[in-house]
């Protein structure tokens, strides 16, 4: 899934929420992006074909949903694999202190949205270990 191409990425987002919609069957794939999309309805109405080419700029305080989106995909993803080991217990004891499920995946992707900006900024591989720090912060 993960490219460069931002409208093809952004296109799986609408394709695979069309087939919800249409109630055809999804790819394993198009099933986690829904999963998601049916976690966020505020974010509904950027999965139309007329969406494709938004723009979303921090600096105005908007959200780019596709990021957001992204990233509970990759933290899933994440947990589903413990990569980097020992995400996978650290998240659990993040989940059982939140409220939900889904407030403790906000909290997460926090931490990876900061090590994944840190990391592109600095033209270098993610900080696993400070990733992880900071996922055990949210423990604190």
């Amino acid at each position: 899934m993960f490219g460069q191409d931002r409208n093809e990425l952004r296109q799986m987002y609408i394709d695979a929420w069309r087939k919800v919609q249409d109630k055809q069957p999804l790819s394993p794939l198009e099933a986690q992006i829904a999963s998601v999309l049916e976690d966020h309805p505020e974010y509904h109405k950027h999965v139309r074909q007329d969406a494709v080419d938004s723009d979303f700029m921090p600096e105005s305080g908007q959200t780019n949903p596709f990021l957001h989106m992204g990233l509970h995909l990759a933290l899933r993803d994440q947990l589903k694999t413990d990569r980097p080991p020992g995400v996978r217990q650290i998240a659990e004891q993040i989940r059982r202190r939140a409220t939900d499920v889904h407030d403790a995946e906000h909290r997460m992707i926090e931490a990876l949205a900061e090590t994944l900006w840190e990391a592109q900024r600095d033209g270098i591989a993610p900080d696993e270990q400070r990733y992880l720090e900071r996922l055990r912060q949210l423990l604190r």
